[in-house]
């Protein structure tokens, strides 16, 4: 048993070569093959890649899809999102629970089956959804949830649960998943029809690199992840060091719950994206990218290093590109393995380093020190598709949509309850009130733009814009309808902030913990006046002391709640009689975090922006 173990690992370290960088990936073989990552496999994964014992632990505690516990040879893993929630996932949950008997978060004893929620796995538009050992499942039901756990009990082989294929690539046979696109409204950007096949690229290379930086600060691209930090400055702020290395990383690690937009871009657009990457490595003199993957796309993963390999073998990555003296560039695929804080750039560079996914101070920022401590560029998904196609159709023409200060068209992620779920390309500047039409909203009375760490609307400011100026997102929209509960909606977004918190700093991973009772005090009935002015003070304070993004938008679904539906508050609120009533002062247990901060906000930079980009 023991040289199976031992094989197990040399084999995972070698493919990886024994590199300990490669960490992450290495760690993920091994969990896929020995179903754990246990204290003795820590031990030899330690002596072979000259690390320690508890800095493999640290990574496997980390991560969510590590376990030291022996996981079952099929893995369910049912998305607890809140629109899976709305969708009935509890009772799809209950299902699989007594057909396997197992409840949530056990192991059968034979070691067959696994059954957990996760967080959002990108399917929002076609909840309830689960992964079964990373093979999509979509449109659940109790009775579809029955026939298939009664079916993998005959044969434990997920992929035979693909019956339907979905649309475009993903009926491939590299793909080969039952996800659907869902694109309801094509753009002139990213979803045309008319995307000439490299004209970015080879446009990109009858340019000097200033040129091309040029092109993109001209035509307005601001980071399409949320913060909004003008790409073209953040590439030219790269290009300007005096660095011998420079790496281009793509963020594909969409964890905002109710965000799919970038799953739909590398299923359809990969192409473009690994185009946008190519152009910004020419023009900032990089030779090495990365494409980071979320755990939950992994499913897209033979697929996007098959497109790899044909770019290879038709000149438009590897060697003198395109034919073009002294440019070099290649792209890897990292994966990850379930965290939502690396969505984070800093974040994301530390795992794409072998290390836990935690946020890293700054400054120094990744562009003048990032992976290994060289310059890197963090931008996502359809930023450097947008970049693609600004290099071939110029800076005027993406200039010329949207408004004044945000500028071509955005995707939206548009879920909940409503007739047309799915991907719209908009321009920037669209009123919520127009989106919600086009999607077939039913009765929409609370949306949620821009994820859990985004802004709260009401039917009283449905006429406001989608844009960085007025309604800020990074794709994700969520529609409720009037016999949603408001209030539960902001406990699910703080258990959701709670449970991903990489625990450093206490404001937090313990501020949260207190929003959220004092939400739940408020839901119950107990609540004085007094509370609702502990939630602003708190949040505030939560905000201002934080040290990445995580912690700096925590509290603004509670805050715009508040803001937008003061009604439900009052009226399960009652006069204060007694002053507040905080347990303890949440401004003296935060005030050593704050000394440490020496700052106001890590959100966002005034010289350099922030993360997500």
């Amino acid at each position: 048993m023991k040289r199976d173990l031992e094989s197990v690992v040399s084999q995972a370290c070698r493919k990886f070569d024994n590199d300990g960088v490669r960490i992450i990936d290495i760690l993920r073989e091994v969990q896929n093959r020995l179903g754990c990552i246990n204290g003795e496999t820590m031990e030899l994964l330690a002596e072979k890649l000259s690390s320690s014992r508890i800095e493999i632990e640290g990574l496997v505690s980390f991560y969510s899809f590590f376990s030291e516990d022996p996981k079952g040879k099929v893995i369910i893993r049912l998305c607890d999102d809140i629109i899976d929630r709305f969708a009935g996932i509890d009772q799809v949950a209950k299902v699989f629970s007594e057909e396997l008997g197992i409840g949530i978060g056990e192991t059968s004893s034979d070691r067959s089956f696994s059954l957990e929620y996760t967080p959002c796995i990108g399917m929002s538009d076609q909840a309830p959804a689960a992964l079964i050992n990373g093979v999509v499942v979509t449109k659940l039901t109790p009775g579809s949830a029955g026939t298939i756990a009664r079916s993998l009990k005959r044969n434990p082989d997920p992929s035979r649960l693909v019956k339907k294929k979905g649309d475009g690539n993903n009926a491939g046979r590299l793909i080969n998943a039952m996800v659907k696109n869902n694109i309801r409204k094509k753009g002139e950007v990213l979803l045309s029809d008319r995307i000439p096949a490299g004209a970015g690229l080879e446009s990109a290379l009858k340019k000097t690199p200033d040129q091309v930086i040029r092109e993109v600060i001209d035509s307005g691209l601001r980071g399409c992840g949320g913060a909004g930090f003008p790409t073209g400055r953040k590439w030219d702020l790269a290009r300007r060091t005096t660095a011998a290395r420079r790496f281009v990383i793509c963020n594909a690690d969409e964890g905002e719950p109710g965000t799919f937009k970038d799953r739909v871009l590398l299923t359809e657009r990969a192409d473009l994206i690994f185009e946008g990457m190519t152009i910004a490595a020419y023009a900032i003199k990089s030779k090495s990218g990365i494409l980071y993957l979320r755990a939950e796309y992994e499913y897209l993963r033979p697929f996007l290093e098959n497109v790899l390999k044909k770019r290879r073998k038709a000149g438009l990555l590897g060697k003198r590109i395109l034919g073009k003296r002294g440019f070099d560039f290649d792209i890897r695929i990292q994966s990850g393995a379930g965290a939502y804080i690396c969505g984070e750039e800093s974040a994301l560079i530390s795992s794409c380093e072998g290390l836990r996914g935690e946020p890293k101070t700054r400054p120094p920022f990744p562009v003048e020190k990032g992976l290994l401590g060289h310059p890197t560029i963090v931008n996502n998904v359809e930023t450097f598709c947008c970049a693609a196609r600004i290099i071939d159709r110029g800076a005027q023409w993406f200039a010329a949509i949207g408004t004044d200060e945000s500028n071509g068209t955005k995707l939206l992620s548009v879920s909940g309850d409503c007739k047309r779920p799915g991907l719209y390309e908009v321009p920037f500047g669209i009123k919520a009130a127009k989106l919600l039409d086009m999607a077939g909203a039913e009765d929409p009375a609370i949306v949620q733009i821009g994820g859990a760490g985004g802004e709260m609307i009401g039917r009283n400011s449905f006429d406001r814009k989608i844009c960085f100026e007025d309604l800020s997102t990074g794709g994700s929209v969520m529609i409720f309808s009037s016999h949603r509960n408001v209030l539960k909606i902001v406990d699910y977004f703080l258990e959701f902030f709670i449970h991903e918190s990489c625990g450093y700093c206490t404001p937090c991973s313990v501020g949260n913990v207190f929003l959220r009772e004092r939400i739940q005090k408020i839901m119950d009935g107990y609540a004085e006046e007094a509370d609702i002015d502990y939630l602003k003070d708190l949040s505030k304070t939560i905000m201002m002391t934080s040290r990445c993004g995580l912690g700096n938008t925590s509290p603004k679904p509670v805050l715009s709640s508040i803001d937008q539906f003061p009604v439900v508050y009052a009226s399960l609120t009652r006069e204060s009689k007694q002053g507040l009533q905080a347990g303890f002062d949440i401004q003296k247990a935060l005030a050593e975090s704050r000394r440490i901060a020496k700052r106001t906000s890590m959100i966002y930079d005034p010289v350099y922006g922030s993360e997500n980009e």
